[in-house]
C-alpha cells in the first residue's frame, strides 16, 4: 500500500496585513495629491481631493463673473449724500479730494466703515487757470521736486488712502515728466487709477513701465447729470464688465448719481455682477 502524501497546507495571509495594504492606497493618493498641489501651486478646493480618492470626475473650474470697480470722486465736501452712497455696496471705493473741507474726517469715517479710500489728486487740466483743480494741485510748471512734494502732501492729507486717482489733470497726465515725478513720489505699494480725462494720457502705460500697479477708467457715469442718462451709463459699464471681465466706472457724489446707483446695484448683483475694490484688480 503506497504512502499517502501529506497535503501541504498553505498558510493564510493575515487579514490585518490585507487591511493595512488597502489603507495604504487612499493614503498614497492623498500624499500624491498634496505633493502635486505643492509643486504646482494649485488652489483647487477640497472637493478636488475627494474626486481623487473617490474616483469621481474632476469638477470644472469655478469661473468668475463680471466685476465692476466703482469709484466715487470728489468726496469730502459738505452736504454730500454720504449715507446712501455707503449703502450701494460694501466694496465701492471713495476718492477723497485732499483740498476739500472735510477730507481728513470723511476719509477716517469711511475707513472705519470698511471702505477703500483713494487720494483724488488735483492735477492741472487743459484751460488752466481758467479751469482750476483747486489748491495744492500738481502743475506742469512745477519743478521735479515741487511735483514730488505736492504729490506727497496731498496723499498725507487723505488718511488710509490705498491708491491715487487724478482729479482733472488732462494736461498733467499727458506730460511724461510730470507723471514720472508723480508716480515716483507714491509710497511703496500704492496704486494709480488713471481717470482718462484725456485720450493723450500717459499715466497708465508709464505706471506699468515703473512697476506701479494701475488700472484705467472704462466709463464715466455722470458727465450728464440726468438720471436717465446715468442709467444708460451704468448699463454701458455693466456691458463693459461682461465683455472684458473687469470694468472701472467713475461717478461723483451728485444726488442723482447716488440715487441711480442705489437702485441699480441690487439689479446688477442679481445678474451676477460683483463690485470689487480697486486694489483687487490693479496690476
Amino acid at each position: 500500500m503506497g504512502r499517502v502524501g501529506k497535503r501541504r497546507v498553505v498558510p493564510r495571509q493575515s487579514s490585518f496585513k490585507s487591511v493595512a495594504y488597502l489603507m495604504l492606497v487612499p493614503i498614497a493618493a492623498i500624499l500624491v495629491f498634496f505633493l502635486w498641489n505643492f509643486l504646482h501651486g494649485s488652489s483647487e478646493p477640497v472637493h478636488v481631493l475627494q474626486s481623487v480618492i473617490g474616483g469621481r470626475a474632476k469638477p470644472e473650474p469655478v469661473t468668475r463673473g463680471p466685476q465692476i470697480v466703482l469709484i466715487l470722486d470728489d468726496v469730502g465736501f459738505d452736504h454730500q449724500p454720504l449715507a446712501p452712497a455707503m449703502s450701494i455696496d460694501p466694496n465701492i471705493n471713495f476718492a477723497v479730494l485732499p483740498n476739500s473741507r472735510n477730507a481728513h474726517d470723511v476719509a477716517t469715517a469711511l475707513h472705519a466703515r470698511g471702505f477703500e479710500i483713494l487720494c483724488h489728486l488735483p492735477m492741472e487740466p487743459e484751460g488752466y487757470p481758467r479751469v482750476s483743480p483747486g489748491g495744492g494741485a500738481v502743475l506742469t510748471t512745477m519743478s521735479d521736486d515741487q511735483i514730488a512734494h505736492a504729490t506727497r502732501a496731498n496723499i498725507d492729507s487723505v488718511p488710509f488712502a490705498r491708491g491715487v486717482t487724478n482729479h482733472m489733470g488732462s494736461r498733467a497726465t499727458a506730460d511724461r515728466r510730470v507723471m514720472s515725478d508723480v508716480l515716483g513720489a507714491l509710497p511703496q505699494g500704492m496704486y494709480f487709477i488713471d481717470s482718462k480725462t484725456t485720450g493723450s494720457s500717459v499715466a497708465g502705460s508709464l505706471a506699468r513701465s515703473l512697476h506701479v500697479k494701475t488700472a484705467s477708467r472704462s466709463v464715466f457715469l455722470d458727465d450728464v447729470q440726468s438720471e436717465p442718462e446715468i442709467r444708460r451709463q451704468v448699463a454701458m459699464l455693466a456691458r463693459a464688465a461682461q465683455e472684458r471681465g473687469v470694468a472701472v466706472g467713475i461717478g461723483h457724489m451728485y444726488p442723482s448719481t447716488i440715487r441711480v446707483l442705489v437702485d441699480e446695484a441690487p439689479l446688477l448683483r442679481a445678474r451676477g455682477v460683483r463690485f470689487v475694490r480697486a486694489s483687487a484688480v490693479v496690476n
